[in-house]
């Protein structure tokens, strides 16, 4: 209703050279600690690691989306956006899917293992933010990027916790429970991101590209 929403204010959509940089650099990172980490995951018995992973996985993807569309119209960013948005979302529903089927018989995780990845995992990923700290604003395409890179760093925080109480407890449900909320992180993130690719598909409706 009000005449001054996002109608005059500019958001940066992906257009720098220098952000094309930190795109190729976040790639690399995130795709090499994606085998680290699905490895050292199967190592340990660990659902946390494995969603973490995952999550690397994903990032890859979506940064290598992000930097195929800049430059595209709006509407094309804010569709790609929700394919990434769907795509968490999914990816989120299996985290969850997984954990529940362990608890039925949770088994013990190698809680040595979790923490040293999780902290290897922790310092890639407090890499990636700091290389993305000042794109953390911008359009739907540009925020999930942000998002997805703020997730990891959460995730790896958590999986180190995990670590800490499957070894105190000696039981493997801390394990299981990081996993879940996980999910739930990236099932927030993914509603966040469909949102904001709606409003700006809507604020900027298809170029309707003649026949």
């Amino acid at each position: 209703m009000s005449a001054n929403c996002h109608h005059h204010t500019p958001v940066f959509d992906g257009t720098s050279r220098a952000y094309r940089r930190a795109l190729i650099a976040v790639i690399v990172i995130n795709g090499g600690m994606f085998a680290v980490e699905m490895a050292a995951g199967a190592l340990a018995g660990s659902r946390a690691l494995q969603a973490d992973a995952m999550d690397f996985l994903a990032d890859a993807l979506t940064y290598g989306l992000s930097l195929a569309v800049i430059g595209l119209p709006l509407a094309t960013r804010a569709r790609i956006a929700q394919i990434k948005g769907l795509s968490l979302a999914a990816m989120a529903l299996w985290v969850l899917g997984v954990a529940l089927h362990d608890m039925l018989a949770p088994g013990l995780p190698r809680a040595e293992v979790m923490g040293v990845i999780g902290l290897a995992a922790l310092m890639a990923n407090l890499a990636s933010v700091v290389i993305l700290m000042r794109w953390r604003d911008g359009d739907s395409n540009v925020r999930s990027v942000w998002l997805c890179s703020r997730n990891d760093a959460l995730g790896n925080i958590a999986v180190m916790a995990a670590a800490r109480a499957v070894a105190l407890t000696g039981s493997g449900w801390p394990d299981l429970i990081v996993a879940m909320l996980m999910a739930g992180l990236f099932l927030h993130s993914a509603v966040q991101i469909l949102r904001r690719a709606h409003a700006e598909r809507r604020a900027n409706p298809a170029h309707h590209h003649p026949a």
